[in-house]
């Protein structure tokens, strides 16, 4: 399973950014898809997860101003991030979370100036 995720950018307190991570190879056997983040020096955090059966899941930190979504024609999963706040700012990583062992993207910087 190979993951590309894109999208991130320098954005002002505010703005919305669209994450995408186009996933390949993708077996059967998988929970679902989900992004995270980290800053430097703290550890990776979940964001949001969409299960298989499309089930969503955000942390409360994002609740209310990010969507997960997911196009299966495009083996893609998106993350809209709206409103953003210079806290969101990290290293975005999309995952897939496998029923034996889960598979991560590159991740792609979303900075939030103020």
């Amino acid at each position: 399973v190979q993951l590309q995720a894109s999208g991130g950018g320098l954005v002002q307190a505010g703005d919305s950014l669209t994450l995408s991570c186009v996933i390949t190879g993708r077996t059967f056997g998988t929970y679902g898809d989900a992004w995270y983040r980290q800053v430097p020096g703290k550890e990776r955090e979940l964001v949001a997860a969409i299960s298989s059966d499309d089930s969503t899941y955000y942390s409360d930190p994002v609740k209310g101003r990010f969507t997960i979504s997911r196009d299966n024609a495009k083996n893609t999963v998106y993350l809209e991030m709206n409103n953003l706040k210079v806290e969101d700012t990290a290293v975005y990583y999309c995952a897939v979370i496998g029923t034996t062992k889960d598979y991560w993207g590159q991740g792609t910087l979303v900075t939030v100036s103020s």
